[in-house]
């Protein structure tokens, strides 16, 4: 009776909650506490419990007495079977409204129930329940360890399913798996890409069907479903979806639209750029089309919001302008790409005019920025794109790239120094506009263009002139030691790698065209003395051949114009540096059977075969070096009578039909071996016991027949 009393009390709900609460504490048996807990959970399901009575129900019956309710299995008389789950589902439910309790062990421990309450046939009366879970899961999904232990316990995969059950609340299924995506997208794929798959095929079938503004509102959902490459593009159904995204955005994108129905548009395209890059559109003349039209539209939105730019109306834009960003980089790949090109050359022709006027907006808003900008995203974001176009195009804009510049070096300088993490990102990675972003590596992306530029006197004296050398010798000494406590496997090249590759194509630039800034500039010695003891590391493992080639021949060319510093006289690294040298250049060719006749040819061994392409040219600037090195350092010929290179070169001479030898290896070849003769008895000693004077004649290597000639 006086539970009635306390239900039908219209007074005070607070005073009856707190009578409630003192009978769950001091309550006889489960009918008391039962009683009261309905009375309890009517009031939370009616919103009335605050953070204080909340805090005070779970002080009353802790998580023991919800857990016995969810897995009890007898209901009271004349009660519906799911009488006391539904009980506890809303005592759980209450309790994650706080969130130190909803990332509590107890309720993390629930997950796989809330799984099977989703996944259970749902009726009228337990929908409640349904509504419940889901607050839970949301609730758990904001909490530290939440994410992980959802991933884990199988909830990617109950959420896909629920949503695709479509029954109550699935709408809250798909608004929870954006969540969990936002946050651990790679665990999620990694764990349940088939049904992710499942979720993304019917989106992406809604998509294309939808013909009024859920067209529109799908643009905005479907970015967050799209993984990174793999799932999309190798297997069958990850292609249905790209087919059906590409309609649907065709579809869309050839109509005439508003401002907020084109800027989701653009968006999810971009989202399919940075997961596949152009591998979504179809070859052929819609395609094309297709294409053309997607960069063009980019290109205008740049240039609508970057020309004029109002503050306030840049600030709204930034996200799309990114995607822009995003597209006007597949455009710059999809121009310049050769074999199977989606793109017709007028076409190409067109775009690159369209885009350079795009990039002077880029470039014209870059110049407004102020000091207390820089950790902006944006800028970011703008400048990397910036240094996707200076990478591939090198003739236009070049007077307005220029009077950038000091921007340029100061805002990477600035990033660097603040801490830069150098990780390997994606190429195609998105720069998020959303939250304070730590600072990024703009350097990664600005060395490309850079390289193009310090081989030109304006752009070089102007990067000189900035104190771009010091920062870049910062940078390689930094990428350097992000390559050595990276595994020593061989894995597909790192940003890391490439970055290091193309410092020393900016160096080298700076070596062959500025002698006198390496002499007087210390920080050219900080770099040899790096380089003298990379290239002993780097040389034994394979799968950094294409580095070694640019470490060896940078440190060739920086020590003939050092010979006289303290490092590279006779030191032990300069040694081991040259040895490691001397043994990259004589491994680089070999004698094997030529088939048009029974004789054998020279030809690149095995294990540089497939990088020849990108070494050939460091590997001859290597030599030349090399043979201007042998006079300036004495003990260099005994390094090379060490290394046998000598000897093997003699034997490979003699063996080989001369014909398979071309002028420029002849060259090579003779250029060290006359600066070795001349220098050492002994070396020139070596080159006569193996027929020198003969194969000299042979090969027509007249230098060296007089050198080995003299007395």
């Amino acid at each position: 009776p006086r539970f009635l009393a306390m239900a039908s009390d219209s007074g005070d709900r607070h005073a009856t909650l707190k009578r409630c609460l003192g009978v769950l504490r001091d309550a006889r048996n489960d009918s008391e506490q039962f009683a009261a807990l309905l009375l309890v959970t009517k009031a939370v399901r009616a919103g009335e419990v605050d953070a204080k009575t909340r805090r005070q129900i779970f002080d009353a019956i802790g998580f023991t007495f919800p857990t016995r309710l969810l897995t009890s299995r007898q209901p009271p008389a004349g009660c519906p079977p799911h009488t006391f789950r539904a009980l506890g589902l809303t005592l759980l439910a209450c309790f994650c409204t706080d969130p130190e309790l909803a990332g509590h062990s107890q309720i993390l421990n629930k997950i796989p129930t809330f799984h099977e309450i989703l996944l259970s046939p749902c009726d009228p009366d337990s929908t409640s329940m349904v509504d419940d879970v889901y607050q839970c899961l949301s609730a758990v999904l904001a909490t530290a360890r939440g994410p992980r232990e959802l991933v884990t316990k199988g909830t990617v995969s109950a959420l896909c399913q629920a949503y695709l059950n479509g029954g109550h609340g699935s709408d809250r299924a798909l608004a929870l798996l954006v969540g969990l995506l936002a946050i651990a997208e790679a665990k999620c794929w990694q764990r349940d890409a088939p049904q992710l798959l499942a979720v993304l095929s019917k989106l992406s079938g809604d998509f294309l069907k939808a013909e009024d503004m859920t067209k529109f509102e799908l643009c905005e959902l479907l970015p967050h479903f799209i993984p990174l490459s793999p799932p999309l593009t190798e297997t069958s159904q990850g292609s249905e979806c790209l087919c059906r995204l590409y309609k649907g955005l065709a579809d869309i994108l050839g109509s005439k639209l508003s401002q907020s129905q084109r800027d989701p548009a653009l968006k999810l395209a971009a989202g399919l750029v940075q997961a596949c890059g152009a591998e979504w559109i179809p070859a052929g003349n819609a395609g094309s089309k297709f294409l053309a039209l997607l960069v063009n539209l980019a290109c205008v939105e740049v240039r609508l919001t970057l020309e004029e730019p109002d503050p306030v109306e840049v600030e709204g834009k930034k996200e799309v302008v990114t995607a822009c960003y995003a597209l006007m980089e597949m455009g710059i790949q999809e121009c310049l790409r050769e074999e199977n090109p989606l793109l017709e050359n007028v076409q190409k022709m067109q775009l690159m005019r369209i885009m350079e006027e795009a990039f002077g907006a880029v470039i014209f808003y870059l110049r407004q920025i102020k000091q207390e900008e820089l950790q902006d995203p944006f800028i970011f974001a703008s400048v990397r794109v910036l240094g996707a176009w200076m990478a591939e195009e090198t003739s236009s804009l070049k007077q307005e790239i220029c009077e950038l510049l000091p921007f340029l070096v100061d805002y990477a300088r600035k990033l660097f120094k603040e801490g830069s993490p150098a990780v390997s990102l994606p190429q195609a990675e998105l720069v998020s506009t959303e939250g304070s972003a730590l600072p990024q590596d703009a350097l990664r992306f600005l060395l490309p263009g850079f390289c193009h530029l310090t081989a030109e006197d304006r752009p070089r004296d102007i990067l000189i002139s900035e104190g771009a050398p010091a920062l870049l010798c910062e940078y390689f000494l930094q990428q350097w030691e992000v390559l050595t406590s990276e595994s020593t496997a061989p894995a597909p090249l790192t940003s890391t790698e490439m970055s290091l590759q193309t410092l020393c194509g900016v160096f080298l630039n700076l070596v062959v065209t500025s002698p006198d800034l390496v002499r007087r500039d210390k920080t050219f010695s900080s770099l040899m003395d790096v380089l003298l003891k990379s290239l002993p590391v780097l040389l034994p493992q394979k799968h950094h051949l294409v580095l070694t080639a640019n470490v060896a021949t940078l440190g060739l060319m920086m020590a003939r114009i050092l010979s006289g510093s303290a490092a590279l006289q006779g030191a032990q690294s300069a040694k081991e540096f040259f040895g490691a040298a001397i043994r990259f250049l004589s491994q680089a060719h070999t004698a094997q059977a030529d088939p048009s006749s029974d004789g054998l040819a020279v030809a690149v061994s095995p294990a540089y075969v497939s990088a020849w392409g990108d070494i050939r040219e460091l590997w001859f600037l290597g030599m030349q070096a090399l043979a201007s090195c042998v006079p300036l350092f004495p003990w260099l010929p005994r390094a090379a009578l060490q290394a046998r290179w000598l000897r093997g070169l003699s034997q490979l001479l003699s063996r080989v039909a001369p014909a398979s030898v071309d002028f420029e290896l002849i060259t090579a070849f003779q250029a060290v071996l006359v600066e070795l003769a001349r220098a050492s008895e002994q070396c020139r000693d070596v080159i006569l016991s193996h027929h020198g004077s003969e194969w000299a004649n042979l090969y027509g290597m007249a230098a060296l027949e007089q050198c080995l000639a003299e007395q």
